[in-house]
């Protein structure tokens, strides 16, 4: 858990706590490291959950699986990002998504309850602790809303230029990579992967972008060129 310190510090649920006192903040959140292998479950849908993750090391997809086994990916994850804090606030009694490695991944899991409530010791850092967790809950909700947005366009072409549009904006550049290989993208954008790679080659050969493997340039157009400057 030290070696992960520097770490946990940027993460935004402990954003303005000292790093002095994160290891005895750590001991009071029953804190507990572990490491799973790409593709092995986190949380899996079905489950009931009581604690939050946090990414030390590597990533992690949230997923949901439907009856078949087909996958959605509802948002990746990667180092300092938490999960797993709006079903525990929430308390519902299972967990319907799944979350799962994306690869050797390292989180950190706490008991959301001790997070949220006052422990015997008196803690002066749990005031704290809970205006990062609501600022993090809000900002996933953002994220959600981003997604429905690009999920709302009818057509996959329509779907690639909502999310590539908005990840350039994001970036503050019209060159970035995407956290995604093709079939994740597909999975996260809920479109057919053959069909997906066919728009993509046809919105370069139109000059909109160009991209290799998960690094993209977006064309410039007049309207646009002011944001990234």
């Amino acid at each position: 858990m030290k070696n992960n310190l520097a770490v946990i510090k940027k993460s935004p649920l402990f954003y303005g706590i000292a790093e002095n006192e994160l290891l005895s903040m750590l001991a009071c959140l029953s804190a507990i490291d572990k490491t799973y292998n790409k593709n092995e479950y986190i949380y899996r849908a079905g489950e009931s959950v009581t604690s939050i993750g946090i990414v030390c090391r590597g990533s992690v997809h949230v997923i949901k699986e439907d009856f078949w086994g087909n996958r959605a990916i509802i948002s990746q994850l990667t180092t300092g990002d938490s999960f797993g804090e709006a079903f525990s606030c929430a308390q519902v009694g299972l967990l319907s998504v799944s979350v799962i490695a994306a690869e050797i991944t390292e989180v950190l899991l706490l008991d959301y309850k001790k997070i949220i409530t006052t422990c015997s010791s008196n803690c002066t850092f749990h005031s704290h602790l809970i205006q990062n967790m609501l600022k993090i809950l809000a900002n996933k909700n953002i994220e959600l809303t981003q997604k429905v947005e690009h999920m709302s366009k009818r057509t996959t072409r329509e779907k690639l230029l909502s999310y590539l549009s908005a990840e350039a904006i994001k970036k503050g550049s019209n060159v970035f990579e995407i956290p995604f290989n093709r079939q994740e993208l597909a999975d996260y954008l809920s479109v057919d992967r053959s069909a997906m790679s066919s728009e993509l080659s046809k919105l370069r050969n139109e000059g909109l972008l160009s991209y290799k493997r998960n690094h993209f340039k977006l064309t410039f157009s007049h309207s646009i060129e002011n944001i990234f400057r």
